[in-house]
This record gives C-alpha cells, sequence and structure tokens, in this order.
C-alpha cells in the first residue's frame, strides 16, 4: 500500500469516527464553514474529494444521498475510493491538473486529506463531537497550509486568519490559519 493510500486509510478512519457520532438531529446545525451546515460540509468532502478528484481521470465513485444517509454516502465513497488507491494502475492514472501534470494519488494526497482532517475537525466542532486531530497529521496539514500562502485566501477557500497566540497548539495554530476559531 502506497504512503497516501495508507494515509487515506487512517484519515478516513478518523473521519468517519466523527461522522458516525453524529446525532440525527445534528447534521443542520451550522458549522465554522461560513453558511454550511455539518451536512453541507460533508457534501462538499463527497462531492469535491470523492466524486470530482476520481473524474479527472475517468474513474467514478458513488456517493449516495447525504439527505437521506450521511454515514452511508460516506463509508461507501470511502471505502470505494481506497480501493482506487489500492490499485496502483488506477491511483497512479495521469492527468492535467491546476498546477501541470499529475496523478490521481498526489492530488488525493494533496487535497483529499487536508479536507478529510479540517473537515472532520468542522463537523465535530458542529455537532459537539471530539474535536482533538491527530497530532503527526496536524503537524503534515500546518506545512502545507503554510506553504500554500495566499492561496488559503482565495475566494472559497479559507477565512481570514483567525488571530492565535505563538504558542498556542499546533493544532490551534493550524485552525486559525485556516480561519477557524479553535477557542470558540
Amino acid at each position: 500500500m502506497s504512503e497516501i493510500a495508507e494515509r487515506h486509510r487512517k484519515l478516513a478512519a478518523e473521519f468517519d469516527r466523527r461522522v458516525a457520532a453524529v446525532p440525527d438531529t445534528a447534521w443542520d446545525n451550522a458549522s465554522p464553514c461560513a453558511g454550511w451546515s455539518a451536512r453541507d460540509v460533508l457534501r462538499h468532502v463527497l462531492e469535491t474529494s470523492y466524486r470530482d478528484m476520481p473524474a479527472h481521470v475517468g474513474l467514478t465513485v458513488t456517493t449516495g444521498s447525504v439527505d437521506d444517509d450521511p454515514v452511508g454516502s460516506w463509508r461507501a465513497a470511502r471505502d470505494q475510493l481506497q480501493e482506487i488507491l489500492a490499485d496502483p494502475d488506477r491511483a497512479g492514472r495521469q492527468y492535467e491538473g491546476m498546477f501541470g501534470p499529475t496523478t490521481l494519488e498526489r492530488t488525493v494526497g494533496g487535497f483529499c486529506l487536508f479536507d478529510l482532517l479540517i473537515h472532520g475537525w468542522d463537523i465535530a466542532r458542529a455537532t459537539g463531537g471530539d474535536e482533538v486531530l491527530p497530532a503527526d497529521e496536524v503537524h503534515a496539514t500546518y506545512e502545507q497550509a503554510v506553504g500554500m500562502g495566499d492561496m488559503l485566501r482565495a475566494d472559497g477557500v479559507c477565512g481570514s486568519e483567525v488571530p492565535v497566540p505563538p504558542d498556542a497548539p499546533e493544532q490551534d495554530r493550524l485552525l486559525g490559519l485556516l480561519g477557524r476559531d479553535p477557542q470558540r
């Protein structure tokens, strides 16, 4: 199994833990993403990372209905993408990405894993779930986010940075960088 496939398995398990813990009555709670409910956050993850990314290389992941069965829709899509990542031929399919030639696997590693970590926190925050993220993934994602520079502030990416103390835990610094208030 590739490093990206293994990281996907790990982060998908973390995300699953948070999604499975959402009470049925909490899916429409407001999330830290302006104008989005917890359900909208899940829909975004499924549409962008699980439906759209594989489609770039001619692969289909069925996402199901987040309105009718959020947990089941997530789990079906997760399993399909994990199966794709376990196959080097499908994971390695190339396409012309935003930044030049790339593969599905590299796109998952750069975007999907970022979203699983951060949007897992968003869902937990919206629904009263466990907000503690894996420290190693927080560190890797923090470095990735810092490297994105002004791209983080592009329309529809992240809101304005929320100031946190410089000696705050790395998770709080990451969340603040991404426009989330870890203290609220």
